[in-house]
């Protein structure tokens, strides 16, 4: 049993831990991040989270706690983040590290990348089958206009979540989208450069309306690695709010999801719960021109074409058409 561990869990609770398993979820040198599976002798469990990173802080966790609340009282379930006896959340000391400590409530449910492991066509069937549940929480999260994150999630644009980051991550892949277009055959060249302006300008648009947009606090990770599902894979709930933040719904929303026909699907299952302001159906097509045409995974799959050139004019085709095209937003928002 690890002392460290011992004496870090008896800051929170009086029971000693009986069982310990450690999980390593560090993202490199300046991300350093331990969770810790404790079970107690009275056999109650939970979880031990400690990091060392630039993004982790007591005030940030007291958000997290307000929002996995906020969530919890919407009818879903989400872990209770437990601060330590005095009712703070420490910084502690651990294989010299300077770490912020919190317990999080053991979760009864599993995980959906429990049940994706190996089976693509299982997860698109099981992603089918919450992903108008997942939409209708967040929804009903945007309904709610949550104000108590002064700061913004990690999906943030036009504004950065870590004072490591230098931009948000929508221009970085845009820039990174750039750097490999400019390297390709001068025959290309024409349609980049007409491919960049068009999305530096529809971008300067939005940035000009963008803080008129209405926002929430959301948990910012609908990856299926925090979905929650029960015994018989229906929708339960999320964890791992360690994201979360402030946001445009519009933003959040389009983040999540690929191409216009899973934009549309999400933007219906939420007007079930969330009525979209008439500025919010202006800005749709703007929202998806800046997001979708130069995201990372459109980079990956430039590059991966290589030097088959009509299969990049192609591609490059497609880019452009998403940035021009007239794509109905609107009428899956009514």
């Amino acid at each position: 049993m690890d002392e460290e561990i011992k004496t870090i869990f008896s800051l929170f609770f009086d029971s000693e831990p009986a069982n310990v398993r450690a999980i390593d979820t560090s993202r490199g040198d300046d991300d350093f991040r331990m969770t810790f599976i404790i079970e107690t002798g009275s056999h109650q469990k939970y979880v031990l989270k400690l990091a060392d990173n630039d993004f982790t802080s007591p005030d940030r966790i007291a958000v997290w706690q307000r929002t996995a609340d906020e969530y919890r009282a919407l009818g879903y379930w989400c872990p209770r983040i437990f601060a330590d006896k005095e009712g703070r959340f420490p910084t502690v000391g651990f294989r010299g590290h300077s770490c912020a400590a919190y317990v999080e409530e053991f979760a009864p449910y599993r995980p959906a990348s429990d049940r994706m492991e190996g089976d693509e066509d299982c997860s698109d069937e099981l992603y089918e089958s919450y992903k108008k549940d997942i939409w209708q929480m967040t929804a009903k999260v945007a309904a709610k206009h949550f104000d108590h994150a002064p700061f913004p999630s990690a999906y943030c644009l036009f504004e950065t979540f870590c004072p490591s980051d230098s931009m948000d991550e929508v221009l970085e892949n845009a820039l990174s989208w750039k750097e490999y277009a400019d390297a390709l055959p001068i025959e290309f060249r024409e349609t980049t450069d007409r491919i960049w302006k068009l999305w530096t300008n529809n971008r300067a648009m939005l940035e000009k309306v963008y803080d008129l947009l209405p926002t929430s606090v959301f948990q910012a990770d609908l990856n299926p690695s925090n979905i929650l599902l029960d015994d018989e894979g229906r929708f339960a709930g999320v964890y791992d709010f360690n994201l979360c933040g402030r946001d445009v719904f519009l933003n959040y929303l389009m983040r999540e999801n690929s191409g216009v026909d899973g934009v549309c699907a999400a933007l219906k299952a939420a007007s079930e719960y969330y009525r979209f302001s008439e500025l919010e159906k202006d800005t749709a097509l703007m929202m998806y021109r800046c997001l979708k045409p130069l995201w990372w995974s459109r980079v990956r799959e430039l590059k991966e074409l290589g030097d088959d050139r009509a299969a990049v004019r192609a591609f490059l085709d497609r880019t452009e058409q998403d940035l021009t095209a007239e794509y109905d937003f609107r009428s899956s928002m009514e």
